[in-house]
């Protein structure tokens, strides 16, 4: 790496970019969730059931999960600075195309495409994290961007619903591909500091997917993604049918639904950075047990015959559990994946997403047999894996801590 800059100009130069990285993660995540409640409203406009434009929800979804793969490879081939921009004016562009939809199949199509357009920004933003703040440091900007997804699924799924009836489900699209465009022109005159903090890996197609067997050859490697794809199946399932939930137990209507869900994204929009920060203090390994059993009592709370303030906030715990959780394993990544930084986390996002995408159907299909046998279900399996992480995670404390754990060991032997 070549820096032509002092430090202290660097660390603002990094800091800078931290904040448009967490701006643009919170835009793409609300424009992912501020679609769930305005289903109705497409229905009636492009005179078609709810179960069809449900429809483009995995329609978006699931490409950006696949996609992600592709952008990691990129990435580490490319370069961070080339692909980053090009995906903001992708999702920028495609955003607002998304107004000109005037049948279902339009819609599902401009989704689909968004989601492969947006997938290159969050994933990468990541590794810009990783590998711009040293390990010990790293808790607190992963901390900004985790609270600015969290941040954007609790504004998403609530003004997705309030700014219908003000501007219209086509202007909320032409406005967020609006901010996506600003976003874009605030990142351009950082690519030079990224491209010079990054050197683009060689190799050929064999070497590249070599890379992904690597990242899953250890058992670090499998535990992490394991627990990734576990604990969004767990979180996605719940949020999903959340909406559900309030609606047959409390009567509740979508803007009263997007109200009572804007505490699930209050702990990491408000809480992100200081999670993070104990993160670096305290250790990944014991947070995280703690943020799965949060995960796992909420879905135990909500069995019970609750009023609706004590549901909402419910769904606030269910919220702290996902921000307690994700970083911590994204953290872990970031070690996982120094040699390839982008495969490493495109294969985290990647797992990230298809676990939403299974959660919700597996909550589904559960649901079936009543709320009680699915919310019995998942509570089981996240109250598990919250008890073996203790063991399993037991590693991943601070790096000095660890080095005076080597030396006591040493002197005693």
């Amino acid at each position: 790496m070549t820096d032509h800059t002092t430090p202290h100009s660097g660390n603002d130069e990094r800091e800078r970019l931290l904040r448009i990285l967490a701006f643009a993660t919170f835009i793409i995540f609300f424009q992912a969730f501020m679609v769930a409640p305005i289903i109705p409203e497409l229905a009636r406009t492009f005179g078609a059931s709810v179960q069809g434009v449900g429809a483009v929800i995995p329609a978006y979804l699931i490409p950006y999960g696949i996609a992600t793969l592709m952008y990691g490879l990129l990435a580490d081939r490319v370069g961070v600075h080339r692909i980053i921009p090009a995906s903001l004016a992708a999702f920028a562009v495609l955003t607002a195309l998304t107004a000109t939809a005037t049948s279902v199949g339009q819609m599902l199509l401009w989704r689909l495409l968004t989601g492969v357009g947006a997938s290159g920004v969050v994933p990468l933003a990541l590794v810009v994290v990783a590998r711009m703040f040293p390990s010990e440091e790293r808790g607190r900007p992963l901390g900004w961007l985790f609270g600015a997804m969290a941040g954007g699924m609790a504004f998403g799924s609530t003004l997705g619903a309030v700014m219908v009836p003000v501007i219209g489900w086509r202007g909320i699209f032409l406005v967020i591909g609006g901010v996506g465009l600003l976003i874009l022109l605030l990142f351009l005159p950082h690519r030079p500091f990224l491209a010079a903090s990054f050197n683009p890996v060689a190799g050929s197609l064999r070497d590249l997917l070599r890379g992904y067997k690597s990242l899953l050859s250890t058992p670090r490697g499998r535990c992490t993604y394991g627990y990734v794809f576990l604990n969004s199946i767990f979180h996605s399932g719940l949020f999903t049918w959340l909406g559900v939930y309030l609606e047959r137990r409390y009567g509740l209507g979508p803007v009263g639904i997007g109200v009572a869900l804007l505490g699930y994204g209050v702990p990491g929009f408000l809480l992100g950075p200081v999670i993070g920060r104990a993160a670096d203090k305290w250790g990944r390994g014991r947070l995280l047990p703690i943020g799965l059993g949060l995960g796992g009592i909420a879905a135990v709370l909500m069995l019970a015959d609750l009023p609706l303030v004590a549901a909402a906030l419910v769904a606030t715990i269910l919220s702290l559990g996902y921000d307690m959780t994700q970083p911590m394993l994204a953290g872990v990544v970031t070690f996982l994946g120094r040699e390839r930084p982008g495969q490493a986390m495109g294969l985290n996002v990647f797992t990230l997403f298809i676990g939403f995408g299974l959660g919700s159907l597996i909550f589904g299909e559960i649901l079936r047999f009543g709320f009680p046998a699915a919310l019995s279900v998942f509570a089981v399996l996240e109250l598990a894996a919250a008890a073996c992480s203790v063991l399993l995670f037991r590693s991943e404390i601070p790096r000095r801590e660890a080095r005076a754990v080597g030396v006591a060991e040493a002197e005693q032997s």
